[in-house]
C-alpha cells in the first residue's frame, strides 16, 4: 500500500531483516533501542501472520534481542507485544510487534508488565 508507513521503510532504519521480516527502531520509542518486528507483506495484525511469517518474526525478535543485550549491558529484560485492533491501540494498520527493553528502575514498579495497559489492573 503507497500510503503505509511500513510497506516502503527507509532503508537506513532498518536494523536488521530477513526474507519475509524486518526490524526498525521505534519512531517513538518507550525506551532506548525500542525496535519493531515488521513483516514485509502488507498485513492488518499479528493474527493475519502466516505460518511462515510468524517463524520469521520470532526469528528476527530472537536475533535482535540477542543483538541488543550484547550492544547494551543495561537491558535486563524486554516487553514484547503487538496491539491488534483500533480498540487495543493500534494506530497503524500494517502489523508490528514491539520489542521494547527494559532496565532496573526505568519504572517505580515493573511488576505486572503489560497488564498495566488497563490502569488498575497491572498491580495484584
Amino acid at each position: 500500500m503507497s500510503d503505509c508507513l511500513f510497506c516502503s521503510p527507509p532503508p537506513d532504519r532498518i536494523v536488521a531483516a530477513m526474507e519475509l521480516a524486518y526490524a526498525l527502531r521505534d519512531a517513538f520509542p518507550v525506551t532506548p533501542h525500542h525496535t519493531l518486528i515488521i513483516p514485509k507483506r502488507h498485513v492488518a495484525d499479528w493474527f493475519s501472520l502466516t505460518q511462515a511469517e510468524l517463524l520469521s518474526c520470532n526469528e528476527l525478535l530472537q536475533e535482535v534481542r540477542a543483538h541488543l543485550l550484547d550492544e547494551d549491558p543495561s537491558i535486563e529484560g524486554f516487553n514484547v507485544g503487538a496491539n491488534v485492533g483500533e480498540v487495543a491501540g493500534q494506530t497503524i494498520f500494517h502489523c508490528h510487534i514491539h520489542l521494547i527493553p527494559r532496565r532496573a528502575g526505568d519504572v517505580p514498579e515493573p511488576r505486572g508488565g503489560i497488564r498495566h495497559v488497563i490502569p488498575g489492573k497491572g498491580s495484584y
